[in-house]
């Protein structure tokens, strides 16, 4: 009788193909507020602390597995276009995966939109932004209707009437999808309407006509007749809308429904097909004789509109970061756990300097950001503040949008092949990273707007220049940038061709004047290292200088679950 091999294993054994070992568990169910002690702090230092127990509980809603599952399912289910009901009567209604709209109600409910509006008390905006730091964190494409939502109260002030008829439902915490008119919803949504072909960021050249229905003027009556290349959300309730009338461009509210119920003929032509920021619709519309009011003086449209825009744009600021926070925590989440060559992948040198990196730039981000939103809790009553919001939005605009999409791709690469998979978050970082340098004027409109800012608004150079004299003998290598910094100015000759080098260190000087201020010493005495020293300025992630504690900022950065 013939014997078994003894090393001959078992069938059992053969269908076992592998054990899941050396894994990290899935980054959820855990405080996005309570494991991010830089936010934590920035809440603190600028104002509003006060919303920390509120803060608690939303940073517990946005890590949990349901939360984070809602902004895979939106990405995963594009919104859909149908320009006719079943009966041929014109809708345009977009239509989104209800994964959609459950992000849209929360936000809505946690006052993304208006908390900041309603009750304009100290550190409003802060606390606001702290909440839109983590939702964006857990799904950005749905912020961008929430972010102009918030950003067309100040526009509508304009014009009071307008404002006082819309204001109210614009800020209500209701949030209602459906496709009917406003004077049927509690809660409304607003969107934008700016771009069209032959312009792009030159608004100036719209060719959207508007034509008075009476008397026109402020808060009148108009029909609007043109195409935009670009609307920003069209599901909105109503949107503003550049369009040229006798004495130039001027800024309208326009429905997508009439008062009388009726359609409002904004007909949707197609939704865009972008590379990222897919859960939310974008698309072109034509304009065949729209209803729309005047929103304040005609012909002064631009100037009613950028009280809009510089609010999107400090949003786009907070997304900037929101997602290299998200990317830090990730990558500091998987080295904590995940072992190569023999030692834990965060407790290896290299590895180790970039970690410490990439955790410097995004509370870099961070720390401007939220120094901003207090400026903005302060800019009606205190002069400086404001001009400070003026400069700095769009130097911080600029840099840190501009950083994000280098920042996400090394991220991917600490996690490595798994990095790049689908399934996991990282690729939807990617795609969304470069999308707010482009939206709401690219890089080099905000340079430009920096160089207005300068000779339109006097003082706002020197508001700036002012807030880093609070950093001053701090740290010789900031002391060092802001006296280099103002030698850019002595001859303004040539200024618009040098304006990228001159805004990209304004950027690194405030990122590290706000950090030695508002933030960690520790943190702060190493970005003045890593980006003003001269070393290596931080072009390539991981080439920190020598005597950073980059075990102690790396714990200090990384998630427990």
């Amino acid at each position: 009788m013939s014997q078994e091999h003894p090393f001959k294993p078992s069938t059992a054994y053969w269908a076992e193909t592998h054990d899941v070992a050396n894994q990290p568990p899935a980054l959820e169910n855990y405080n996005c507020y309570e494991q991010d002690i830089a936010l934590q702090q920035s809440v603190q230092v600028n104002g509003a602390a006060w919303a920390e127990t509120e803060l608690h509980k939303f940073g517990a809603i946005t890590g949990s597995a349901e939360v984070i599952e809602w902004g895979f399912q939106a990405n995963e289910n594009k919104p859909v276009l149908h320009t006719h009901d079943r009966h041929g009567k014109r809708v345009d209604e977009v239509r989104f995966h209800p994964a959609y709209h459950k992000l849209m109600a929360l936000a809505i409910k946690e006052g993304l939109h208006a908390s900041h509006w309603r009750d304009p008390k100290a550190g409003a905006h802060v606390a606001r932004a702290a909440k839109y730091y983590m939702m964006a964190q857990v799904e950005i494409g749905h912020c961008c209707p929430i972010t102009m939502t918030s950003a067309a109260i100040p526009a509508l002030k304009n014009q009071s009437d307008l404002f006082n008829h819309w204001a109210p439902r614009i800020m209500a915490r209701n949030y209602d999808p459906r496709n009917v008119a406003d004077g049927k919803k509690q809660g409304l949504t607003i969107g934008m309407a700016m771009t069209e072909k032959q312009g792009g960021s030159d608004v100036r050249s719209n060719s959207t006509r508007a034509f008075a229905v009476e008397a026109g003027g402020p808060g009148g009556l108009y029909e609007l007749v043109g195409h935009k290349y670009f609307v920003s959300a069209p599901m909105c309730d109503a949107f503003l809308v550049l369009a040229q009338t006798q004495t130039g461009v001027s800024c309208f509210l326009v429905p997508r429904w009439r008062p009388d119920g009726s359609k409002n003929p904004l007909q949707i032509q197609k939704l865009k097909n972008k590379m990222g920021n897919v859960s939310n619709a974008s698309c072109e519309t034509e304009l065949r004789g729209a209803q729309g009011w005047m929103v304040g003086d005609e012909g002064r449209g631009v100037a009613a509109i950028l009280n809009m825009v510089s609010m999107t744009r400090f949003d786009c600021m907070i997304g900037s970061a929101s997602g290299m926070r998200q990317a830090v925590a990730q990558v500091t989440h998987h080295c904590a756990s995940r072992e190569a060559f023999g030692k834990i992948l965060n407790e290896q040198p290299l590895m180790q300097n970039t970690l410490a990196d990439l955790i410097l730039e995004s509370e870099a981000a961070l720390a401007l950001t939220m120094r901003i939103a207090r400026a903005l809790d302060n800019s009606e009553n205190d002069e400086q503040e404001k001009l400070l919001v003026r400069m700095s939005t769009a130097v911080g605009k600029y840099w840190i949008c501009k950083r994000a999409p280098g920042h996400a791709y090394e991220a991917m690469e600490c996690i490595g092949g798994s990095g790049v998979m689908e399934d996991n978050i990282m690729p939807r970082l990617f795609r969304e990273s470069p999308i707010n340098s482009i939206w709401e004027g690219s890089g080099n409109v905000q340079c430009l707007d920096m160089l207005r800012a300068m000779n339109k608004n006097p003082g706002s150079f020197e508001a700036f220049m002012s807030e880093m004299e609070g950093a001053k003998g701090a740290n010789r290598y900031l002391d060092q940038a802001i006296n280099d910094l103002g030698k850019h100015f002595v001859n303004q000759d040539d200024m618009e061709y040098r304006a990228r080098i001159i805004v990209g260190k304004m950027a690194l000087a405030i990122q590290a004047s706000s950090l030695i201020q508002y933030a960690d010493a520790q943190v702060a005495e190493a970005f003045c290292a890593a980006r003003l020293s001269g070393e290596n300025m931080g072009w390539v992630y991981g080439t920190l200088p020598m005597g950073i504690d980059c075990p102690a900022i790396i714990e200090r950065a990384t998630p427990i679950i």
